[in-house]
């Protein structure tokens, strides 16, 4: 397994000293009950500290811990690794910008739950400042987790990969965040190709390849744009792989809505439209630096969705790698056009399982939210799979149906194999999640749909940053572990 390489990320280790007497500037602690808060309740009762739901305070210690400042935080009376994570996160945020050393006691239950206390001390710390002018935070201070496991072997490897983990949030985070101009398809492309670790292959395809390999779902959408469509694929092979992965992600990098433009606000944050790409190439990476025994072939579909005299058209018919035509109806539903190329090139190196990601639907936010992404499926197993990775890792996810009356709606074209848009004002999520099935043919599929999760435009929560979130991150690391269950 690598080690975390993230400098902008506080280093944490683990320490089975206790709470009030740990040695270090800012004890985050958590408060589940009296006994949390035994040598502290009298400030917590001045603070009106009621331990309410994400309730966090601060104060002076004074002469109640060996620290100077405590971070009180509130905890369920059984709290989960995912109370846990949030709650570190929430402690982290909170901590002064003066301190120089930080011990974080929430009161693990286990090792994997110690584990997720660090993930959330990394996840919380996170910044995007590339583009702040000025001075810059200072390093971040090491954090060290108070847990009665530290002693044990286990503990340490347990950290440093929830660590890793973080660091793909992270680096995905990075690509959603960072401005469009300066990460369109050819850029995008060779960001992901510098970050690979030599034991994942890079391929990226421009559009001549993309033209020679009948790629024409990318090639529709993306030529519009001045900057040219891409395809990278990314292959990690272990020698002990028992298992293999497909991952394919939608990496619009900025959506216009093309012909069928969008609205100024509607276009306001349409450079988290690579979030799925993002994401499968994280965990690609992250997946490679732990070492885990699973094949994993990842496709990041690129193009810019921009208006122009040689944009396609609502009425064109588009020929997909799969020899299906498409008839385009709204060029702003061009997600599933590229996604579907991705997913013929997946089903052609025969995996186990492909998943694919995407900020696919406005519709989806509307059924489940800004925090929850919905997931879709071959079969009701596969689903399964999916939200029990999701579980594991933290990230809420739903599953939606792919009902049969929407599915036969994809087949009606009269000019075409497929209509890639249903003009009906309802059931949209469903509809492109039908769309896409037809390009998997029999191999087990599931559909993320996290449009709403992939960026939060208001203020943090939990492990949640303001602005790209490295959504589905997480939940496909844990999934490659789950298949080797």
């Amino acid at each position: 397994m690598a080690a975390p390489t993230r400098p902008d990320l506080p280093p944490v280790t683990a320490s089975a000293a206790q709470p009030l007497t740990a040695q270090a500037d800012t004890l985050v602690l958590g408060v589940r009950n009296d006994d949390d808060a035994e040598g502290v309740r009298d400030a917590l009762d001045l603070l009106g500290f009621t331990g309410k739901k994400d309730q966090v305070v601060v104060f002076p210690a004074g002469d109640r811990a060996a620290a100077k400042v405590i971070v009180a935080v509130a905890l369920p009376d059984e709290p989960t690794s995912a109370d846990l994570r949030a709650a570190a996160a929430r402690g982290v945020r909170a901590v002064p910008k003066g301190a120089t050393s930080v011990a974080v006691a929430l009161h693990p239950a286990s090792i994997e739950e110690s584990a997720a206390v660090a993930e959330g001390v990394r996840l919380g710390a996170y910044r995007y400042t590339a583009y702040r002018s000025g001075d810059q935070d200072a390093a971040p201070v090491e954090h060290t987790v108070l847990t009665s496991f530290a002693r044990q072997s286990a503990t340490a490897p347990a950290i440093d990969e929830a660590a890793l983990v973080a660091d793909a949030v992270a680096q995905a985070r990075d690509w959603v965040n960072t401005p469009p101009v300066d990460l369109r398809p050819p850029a995008f492309a060779e960001l992901i190709d510098a970050h690979a670790d030599d034991d994942v292959k890079v391929q990226i395809w421009d559009e001549k390849r993309l033209a020679r390999e009948n790629c024409g779902g990318i090639l529709g959408v993306g030529r519009g744009s001045e900057a040219p469509p891409r395809l990278v694929t990314l292959s990690y092979s272990p020698k002990s792989a028992e298992r293999h992965l497909a991952l394919v992600g939608k990496g619009i990098t900025f959506d216009s809505g093309g012909l069928s433009i969008k609205t100024g606000t509607g276009m306001a944050t349409m450079k988290i439209d690579m979030a799925g790409a993002a994401a499968v190439v994280a965990a690609t990476l992250a997946i490679a630096r732990l070492g885990l025994p699973v094949a994993v072939t990842a496709y990041a579909c690129l193009a810019e969705n921009m208006p122009s005299g040689s944009a396609t058209r609502p009425g064109d018919v588009l020929r997909t790698r799969s020899g299906k035509t498409v008839e385009v109806l709204n060029t702003d539903a061009e997600g599933r056009l590229v996604l579907g190329d991705g997913l013929t090139l997946a089903t052609e190196v025969d995996p186990d399982l492909i998943v694919d990601v995407a900020t696919l639907t406005g519709a989806c936010m509307v059924a489940l939210g800004e925090r929850t992404s919905g997931i879709f499926g071959s079969d009701d197993e596969t689903v399964e799979r999916l939200a029990s990775a999701a579980r594991t890792a933290g990230e809420p996810m739903w599953p939606l149906p792919i009902p049969t009356e929407i599915a036969a709606e994809v087949t009606t074209s009269k000019v075409a194999d497929l209509r890639q848009h249903n003009p009906k004002p309802y059931g949209g999520a469903l509809y492109a999640a039908a769309f896409l099935r037809e390009f998997v043919g029999k191999t087990p599929w599931a559909h993320l749909d996290i449009a709403g999760p992939s960026f939060n435009t208001g203020s943090p929560y939990d492990e949640i940053p303001s602005g790209g979130t490295g959504v589905a991150v997480r939940t496909l690391v844990q999934l490659a572990k789950d298949l080797l269950a």
